[in-house]
């Protein structure tokens, strides 16, 4: 019986510490992933790329290096947080016919030396770059739990402006994000996530201080594009001052956004507030001639999915989130 699609072996090559390397080393193979996030995601990845540059100069950054004849073909990094290691990302060159063989040699020594790290208790895992099945193999073998995420496209000069018009809600009314809304989304962010699928997949969601966490990297590090206040609201009870709801979005691209964060508290869900706060980011994303508006979603978050195709979101990418726990 013929093998479909055989992963050739990665003779040749050589998987060495990250920090052996400097910037000129990765530069090469960091070009090429942004032109690969380019294509297939509409992310100008050259943001993250020059951070992760800085890092390995700065020989601050773990990981590993596949290295070929004295060029590297390959990397994987990973960051520690506290008790919890979180693999950053994973990129093997295209060109490669063993490509395949290169990543699960290179994930295999991310995932050893994770597992055996002194303190650490859980490792997580999103690669939004790779087709689900892609890596399954070696974190299923080392005892990680697998979510299904879908990464979504909505062509925001394709929808009539009906659709995406803001609702009025009698209840409550909805405004644009300030610097002080920090800690009240943290504690929006927290509610909304307890017991829900996605505080397995990131913990972060499970605690005030992990929520602040998570909203101090997406509005100041370019890990998710550059935040955009402009198209990320709250929503706030009438005649109260508390936030029940919020939407955030950064710029992935001079002209796709991303919706990095969107979460109601229960007793507000189910009364077309969701609609509103992503026709308010829509609108103001199309206001300035923004094409695209991109996010990702845990596949087994039925309702939230059911929203999102009748908004006219159409799957782009299925990808894998694992989780270990120690």
């Amino acid at each position: 019986m013929a093998v479909r699609n055989p992963i050739r072996p990665a003779t040749g090559v050589e998987v060495l510490d990250l920090r052996h390397f400097s910037s000129a080393d990765l530069q090469p193979l960091l070009e090429a992933e942004v032109e690969l996030w380019g294509d297939s995601l509409s992310w100008d990845y050259r943001s993250s790329s020059d951070m992760i540059l800085r890092y390995v100069d700065a020989k601050i950054l773990p990981g590993y290096a596949a290295v070929e004849r004295g060029s590297l073909v390959g990397y994987s990094f990973f960051v520690y947080e506290g008790s919890k290691g979180v693999i950053g990302d994973l990129f093997v060159s295209r060109d490669r016919p063993d490509a395949r063989a290169v990543e699960l040699r290179l994930i295999g020594h991310v995932l050893e030396t994770l597992q055996r790290s002194p303190g650490v208790q859980r490792v997580e895992a999103q690669l939004l770059a790779h087709d689900t099945g892609d890596l399954a193999e070696p974190f299923l073998a080392n005892g990680f739990q697998r979510y299904r995420r879908l990464f979504l496209c909505l062509e925001l000069d394709s929808q009539p402006t009906s659709v995406l018009a803001p609702a009025t809600n009698a209840d409550v009314y909805i405004r644009r994000w300030v610097e002080q809304d920090y800690q009240p989304a943290a504690a929006v962010i927290t509610s909304a996530y307890r017991s829900h699928i996605d505080s397995e997949i990131n913990d972060q969601y499970r605690s005030a201080a992990g929520s602040l966490r998570f909203l101090n990297n997406i509005v100041r590090f370019p890990g998710c594009g550059v935040f955009d206040p402009e198209a990320s609201f709250v929503v706030i009870p009438k005649g109260s001052t508390s936030i029940v709801g919020v939407i955030l979005c950064s710029r992935v691209r001079e002209d796709v956004g991303h919706v990095t964060q969107v979460c109601l508290l229960p007793d507000y869900r189910r009364l077309g507030i969701g609609e509103s706060l992503m026709a308010h980011t829509c609108a103001a994303l199309r206001g300035r001639k923004f094409k695209l508006l991109t996010l990702t979603v845990t596949e087994s978050n039925y309702r939230a999915v059911e929203l999102y195709r009748k908004l006219g979101f159409e799957t782009r990418r299925v990808f894998d989130a694992f989780v270990w726990e120690g």
